[in-house]
C-alpha cells in the first residue's frame, strides 16, 4: 500500500506548522513529515500518519501532542561559537564600548531560537573572557536570555550538561578546561557561565514585549525557515524591542530583506551585522 501523503494531507500539515510556529515546509519535505510523525504515533492514540493529520485538520489533537509534533519538526542544529567572527566582534568591539560607557546599565542580550544552549552559553563565555582578560575595570552586569519553541531542547540547555561529541563541535581545549568540569561521563558548564543565562520557552510568532528590551539580539539560522513576509515581520518587531543603537546579528549566510529600513549595516573586522537606526 502506498503510504505517501496526498497533496491535500501535506497541505493540511503545512498550514498547521505555519500557524503553530511559522515554519514553512517545501514540497520536498514530505518524507521528513512522514518519518517524524511516524515516530510520534506510538506515543499517541492515532494508528497512522493519515489519521493524525485528519485530527489536525479538525483541531482534535491535544495541545500536549501538538507541542511534541512541533518539537519533532524543529531543526535543532547548533554548535559552540558558530560563526565565530560574531563572537570576536562582540568581545573586541561591542563589549568594550558598552563597558566603557558609565551611563549604560545592565547589558541585555537575546539569543532567539537558542536550541540546546550552545549559542547563549557561547555568548556567556565570551562575556566572561572579556571581563577576565580584556577589561581592567569593575565587572558589570550582563543578562543573557535564551528562547526556543522546543521545551525538550530547553530542558537540555538548562541542565548545561553536554557529551564529548557536543563539546567537540566548536569548543577548543582551553575553553573546555576553563569553563567545564567532568560530570559522570559528560561535561557540565560551570556556574559563572550558567548563572548569567536564563532560558524561556517562546514562540517567535508571539508579541516580544513580555521579554523586555535588549541591547543585542542574536537571531541566527532560524528566519531561513520562515516566509519572506513573516521574516520581515519578525525583524521589524525585533527592532521595536532593541534599545537605541542596539545591534542585530543574523547568520553569515543571511541578509536583511530588501527595503527593510529599521537597520543600518555595520561592517566589522571580519563580519557583517546590523545596528538599529537612530530614527526608528
Amino acid at each position: 500500500m502506498n503510504s505517501d501523503l496526498t497533496p491535500e494531507q501535506f497541505a493540511v500539515f503545512q498550514k498547521f506548522l505555519v500557524d503553530a510556529c511559522g515554519i514553512w515546509l517545501g514540497e520536498s519535505k514530505q518524507y521528513l513529515v512522514k518519518n517524524r510523525l511516524t515516530g510520534l504515533l506510538k506515543e499517541s492514540e492515532y494508528s497512522s500518519v493519515t489519521q493524525l493529520i485528519g485530527a489536525l485538520r479538525s483541531d482534535a489533537v491535544p495541545a500536549s501532542l501538538k507541542a511534541r509534533i512541533i518539537d519533532a519538526m524543529t531543526t535543532n542544529e547548533t554548535f559552540w561559537f558558530r560563526d565565530n567572527a560574531h563572537f570576536e566582534e562582540l568581545r573586541k568591539v561591542l563589549l568594550p564600548a558598552w563597558a566603557a560607557d558609565k551611563t549604560r546599565g545592565t547589558l541585555r542580550i537575546w539569543s532567539a531560537a537558542c536550541s540546546s544552549g550552545q549559542e547563549p552559553y557561547s555568548i556567556g563565555i565570551c562575556v566572561e573572557e572579556f571581563f577576565r582578560y580584556d577589561w581592567t575595570g569593575i565587572k558589570r552586569s550582563v543578562q543573557i536570555i535564551g528562547t526556543d519553541i522546543s521545551e525538550s531542547v530547553l530542558t537540555e540547555a538548562t541542565q548545561a550538561i553536554y557529551s564529548e561529541l557536543a563539546l567537540s563541535r566548536g569548543l577548543d581545549e582551553t575553553l573546555r578546561s576553563r569553563y567545564f568540569e567532568r560530570y559522570q561521563d559528560k561535561w557540565k558548564l560551570k556556574p559563572e557561565i550558567v548563572d548569567r543565562v536564563r532560558f524561556q520557552q517562546f514562540n517567535l510568532l508571539k508579541p516580544f514585549a513580555a521579554l523586555g528590551r535588549f541591547d543585542i539580539v542574536f537571531c541566527r539560522n532560524v528566519l531561513i525557515y520562515f516566509s519572506e513576509e513573516l521574516k520581515r515581520d519578525i525583524l521589524v518587531r525585533i527592532a521595536k524591542v532593541l534599545n537605541p543603537g542596539g545591534y542585530l546579528f543574523l547568520s553569515s549566510t543571511e541578509s536583511l530583506p530588501a527595503g527593510l529600513d529599521a537597520y543600518e549595516t555595520v561592517r566589522g573586522a571580519s563580519c557583517r551585522y546590523y545596528r538599529l537606526k537612530p530614527t526608528f
